[in-house]
């Protein structure tokens, strides 16, 4: 249950238990109360039948006889006298016409009778449940020659009182009940409009996507709704205060990543320089040992002296791809180097795998197209580095005698293009970082088994700067990476497809 529902529930639930408990009490007192004042008036009326009955012999001492006279008693009234000659008998005031202020007399009936006498059984106050009659409250009282008096007064107007407070107060709880539910729903959802208001800025806050490109926190909590003079309000004012240093946090960490990739661009720039006159002094000196070695015919001499030039040379070749990769990777972070236009996927694909094929002729090389061309907008350069970086992949890291396939498919609006080999498998605990930069899953970086580690994360980038998404799932004779491209880029491959 919300908190909302759990405080009314307390609330109404100890209110509506005081309320019954007060009820209860109020009730056993009333009815107590009004039990003692019958049984005060009880007792008044039957001492004074007694003393009426104490003036007739016992042969005519009879409830009749005794009523008929001057005595003048109450409608509802029940008498019964127990005479040592005549024998019970018994009478009810009952008010059959208008013009008799205390009504007539009903005679009691046997049953009615033994109903009183077992009710007493000996006591002199007790109550009673008379057939036809209802409840009454029952005295007896000696009145001498033998003679004892049983007077009794009803208490249905006791138990209607009782009934009708009973229904006032039920009533009224109700009514109360009704009222302090709204009132407590409206207290309740006034005071808790702050963590309302909380709850909807965090949810807003949760669905954006603060890992890509720039991000900024605006949302906030109203001020009219972090008041930090309130308890509920507070909450919303430290959320605030959370998302100012979040959001501070962000932009500190984006100017740090601005910077970071500006800082590789400018240094890949410059590098590519020197690297260039490296090279191009090397192959210079090269060219000219070779030809001093012909002319002066000394191999022994510049033997060492080419193989020293010959690995500066290589190295610096290599170091040239390390920069060029660091700078595309920075210009396509910074959403550049993408020249669109019109790709055939298929010839694409064609052209990757005869490329390949020379470079590891112990592979199993094979491709499956569609008859028709799959064509995207995009660069086709780029893509045909995607392809490359992937194919040598396969390549670098699966033993001699593997099978490797291109594929290339549409699956509705997206161009799919699939890499599977029936290697070895990717170890799992590189599998997350597959495509991180610098990623290499031989921890010995050593020439011959691949380039930077940067080529997944080249191509990632470069299917990403096409709205697109590259994916892997592997198990041992099972790898296949797969890259989903929109035809046009105006759409955006579903990572989760």
């Amino acid at each position: 249950m919300s908190l909302q529902t759990r405080l009314m529930t307390a609330v109404i639930g100890f209110v509506s238990l005081i309320l019954i408990i007060v009820a209860i009490i109020t009730s056993a007192t009333l009815g107590k109360t009004m039990e003692d004042q019958l049984d005060q008036k009880l007792n008044t009326y039957a001492h004074q039948l007694a003393r009426l009955t104490e003036g007739f012999a016992p042969s005519s001492a009879t409830a009749q006889n005794i009523l008929t006279g001057p005595y003048s008693p109450p409608v509802g009234l029940v008498f019964v006298v127990s005479s040592p000659v005549t024998g019970f008998s018994g009478a009810v005031v009952t008010n059959t016409s208008e013009d008799e202020l205390n009504g007539s007399l009903t005679s009691l009936d046997g049953t009615q009778i033994a109903e009183i006498a077992v009710a007493l059984n000996g006591a002199s106050v007790a109550t009673v449940s008379l057939s036809d009659l209802g409840s009454y409250r029952m005295m007896a009282v000696p009145a001498g020659n033998g003679v004892t008096v049983v007077t009794g007064l009803p208490r249905d107007e006791i138990q209607n009182q009782l009934a009708q407070l009973l229904t006032v107060i039920a009533l009224a709880t109700i009514g109360g009940l009704i009222l302090l539910a709204l009132t407590t729903a409206i207290t309740i959802r006034v005071s808790l409009r702050p963590l309302r208001a909380v709850a909807v800025t965090a949810t807003r806050v949760a669905n954006q996507q603060l890992d890509r490109g720039e991000v900024t926190i605006t949302e906030r909590v109203p001020a009219s709704e972090a008041d930090p003079r309130t308890e509920t309000g507070l909450v919303g004012a430290a959320l605030n205060k959370l998302l100012d240093h979040v959001n501070t946090s962000l932009a500190s960490r984006q100017k740090n990543e601005e910077r970071m990739r500006r800082f590789v661009a400018d240094a890949s720039h410059e590098l590519r320089t020197p690297l260039a006159s490296i090279r191009g002094y090397s192959e210079l000196s090269l060219r000219a040992l070779r030809q001093q070695s012909a002319e002066e015919q000394k191999p022994e001499v510049i033997e060492g002296t080419t193989s020293s030039l010959e690995r500066i040379q290589a190295q610096s070749l290599r170091m040239t791809r390390l920069v060029e990769d660091l700078l595309l990777l920075a210009r396509l972070d910074e959403g550049q180097e993408l020249v669109y236009g019109t790709v055939d996927l298929t010839q694409l694909a064609l052209e990757s795998v005869s490329d390949a094929r020379p470079t590891a002729p112990d592979h199993h090389w094979n491709i499956e197209v569609p008859d028709e061309p799959v064509t995207i907008v995009g660069d086709a350069g780029r893509m045909h580095q995607v392809v490359t970086n992937l194919l040598a992949n396969a390549r670098t890291h699966t033993p001699a005698g593997t099978s490797i396939t291109l594929s290339v498919g549409r699956e509705g609006d997206e161009a799919v293009l699939r890499v599977h080999d029936d290697g070895p498998g990717i170890d799992p605990g590189i599998r997350d970082e597959l495509f991180a930069r610098f990623a290499r899953g031989d921890s010995s970086r050593a020439r011959q088994t691949g380039g930077t580690g940067l080529g997944l994360a080249i191509a990632k980038a470069i299917v990403e700067g096409h709205h697109g998404f590259i994916s892997v799932t592997s198990e041992p004779g099972d790898t296949t990476f797969t890259v989903r491209v929109p035809i046009t880029p105006a759409q955006r491959a579903d990572p989760d497809a």
